[in-house]
């Protein structure tokens, strides 16, 4: 690089002038002969009293400012950056539950608050995706994904991060396919449900018989011996139709099925097959067992209809592994009176093996972990502890649930006074739906409420909570399930389509502020919230 201030010349018109080394011509000799040559480190003092003297007023003047200008840039920019990168947290401090749910939504919102928070949920959450894609139990993607996880948490400075060592089941897809070979050739797009057998290395060809109910399957039970059963069942409501993916199997092996297909739980199809878990029972044949895509399911319905013979191959490689390690994965941030009464909140850290499970639920891991990370860079530090956990195989076997109970609740000293999930979602959120052992508890929790309306969060309902907190639910601790607009969910839950892409950045920011203010004020509260203490 030049320098472009090595020398400094007085010509002619007795003004100061910078000259450029590399790219302005050299004066000429009778020039210098005229012109006093100031060097860098050889100006003397008089020379410097004549280049004052000969200098402009006005010009000086700009000289001057623009070089306190330089000075005060070269000190306060540098500084600003570390500062900015040093981000220190609040100390901390106690405020009443409304007054902490303005700051919490404040800051949760519009990332402005005298400490300069600002919101990670949003770009975690593509990061954690877009890295490490779908995490089913079993799998490096998952335990790459939960160390990336662990070195954040480490990062953001959160109190006790640790992890539970799990067992889970690892099981495999494999390849996989369904072919229509009658009335017509044709691909029918499937995804092997979780838990499935296989079928043998040359496939299974077979009629079909299509169904639309159990009543359905149960009066052609004569006509079901030997055949693959595809049920038809249009989506009237998640928990009622989720039925026929999980019990199925055992349904259609009973009348001596040789396999069976569900129509895809969802109310939306673009030929979307959705995966989930699926059930055997020791008393029957376990058959290969599969998700169609809703377009496909009402072709065989019409063919049938029309009396045309069907008749499909299907070929699945889908099996179980040797069980494998995983970990919950939790921080905290202490409690200053009653550290050893917890109120949690979380998410599951795995998904199925499809799409990047951005929905379901690293969402709901990413809107939690930055509730509680919110609440530090606020110095909202209340009575009780807050922990954050991601649990692991929620999808195909809830042994992170169950091991987060057993391991933490009612051992040693811990107590928790409240946990809360989220798993439905990281839309728009519409408050909690809370289960609660006691009506002074239920109405204790639920006048937080109100705080939340400004955003749309004001509503709360009784029962709620999750899957990964139910084992705390059956030791007697209050538990939530954040509620939010699913509209659009089971479009592309558990599908190829549940990607980053649906995030909404704003709803995500509102599900932070859900988390973190129903979190400070229940473990911020005066009263007894221990059963029997």
């Amino acid at each position: 690089m030049t320098n472009f201030s090595s020398f400094w010349v007085i010509g002619p018109s007795g003004h100061l002038s910078p000259e450029c080394q590399c790219c302005c011509a050299r004066p000429r000799m009778s020039e210098l002969e005229s012109s006093t040559l100031i060097k860098d480190g050889e100006r003397s003092e008089g020379g410097v009293r004549m280049v004052l003297a000969r200098m402009p007023r006005w010009k000086l003047l700009l000289f001057v400012v623009t070089s306190l200008l330089v000075v005060a840039a070269c000190i306060v920019i540098p500084v600003a950056v570390i500062a900015r990168n040093k981000v220190q947290p609040a100390p901390p401090t106690t405020h009443s539950c409304a007054d902490a749910a303005r700051m919490i939504i404040q800051a949760a919102m519009h990332d402005s608050s005298p400490h300069n928070y600002t919101g990670l949920a949003f770009e975690r959450l593509s990061d954690l995706t877009t890295i490490f894609g779908p995490r089913l139990s079993g799998s490096k993607a998952l335990e790459d994904a939960l160390d990336w996880i662990l070195q954040k948490m480490d990062e953001d400075g959160l109190a006790n991060v640790q992890v539970d060592n799990v067992t889970v089941p690892a099981w495999v897809r494999g390849h996989e396919y369904v072919t229509m070979n009658l009335p017509r050739k044709k691909d029918i797009g499937m995804m092997g449900l979780g838990g499935s057998v296989n079928t043998s290395s040359e496939g299974l060809t077979a009629p079909v018989i299509v169904v639309t109910s159990w009543d359905d399957l149960d009066s052609k039970a004569s006509e079901v011996p030997g055949k693959i059963v595809v049920y038809n069942v249009p989506f009237v409501e998640y928990s009622t139709t989720v039925l026929y993916r999980t019990q199925g199997a055992i349904r259609a092996a009973r009348y001596g099925a040789v396999a069976g297909l569900v129509r895809s739980i969802g109310p939306v199809s673009l030929y979307t097959p959705h995966t989930g878990s699926m059930a055997y029972a020791s008393d029957v044949p376990q058959i290969p067992y599969a998700a169609i895509t809703s377009e496909d399911a009402q072709l065989m319905q019409r063919m049938q209809d029309l009396d045309m013979p069907i008749e499909l191959t299907i070929y699945m490689e889908s099996h179980y592994d040797q069980p494998a390690q995983s970990r919950n994965v939790m921080a905290e941030l202490r409690g200053t009176e009653l550290p050893d009464e917890i109120v949690v909140v979380g998410g599951h850290t795995d998904s199925w093996d499809v799409g990047n499970g951005a929905m379901d639920d690293a969402g709901g891991v990413l809107v939690s972990w930055e509730a509680v990370r919110l609440l530090q860079r606020l110095g909202l530090v209340p009575r009780r502890t807050v922990r954050v956990v991601g649990w692991t195989n929620e999808e195909n076997g809830l042994a992170g649930g169950n091991a987060y109970a057993d391991l933490h609740e009612g051992v040693g000293q811990e107590r928790h006074v409240f946990a809360i999930e989220s798993d439905g979602g990281v839309t728009a959120p519409q408050g909690l739906g809370i289960s609660a052992p006691s009506a002074s508890i239920y109405n204790m929790y639920s006048a937080i409420a109100p705080l939340l309306s400004s955003i749309g969060a004001g509503n709360v309902s009784s029962p709620g909570g999750g899957a990964d907190i139910d084992p705390l639910r059956a030791k007697g601790v209050p538990v939530a399930g954040l509620l939010v607009d699913r509209t659009k969910y089971f479009w592309y839950h558990h599908t190829n389509a549940d990607t980053f892409d649906k995030v909404d950045p704003v709803e995500i920011r509102q599900c932070v502020a859900t988390m973190a203010t129903y979190a400070y004020c229940v473990a911020n509260m005066e009263e007894d919230l221990v059963p029997n203490n």
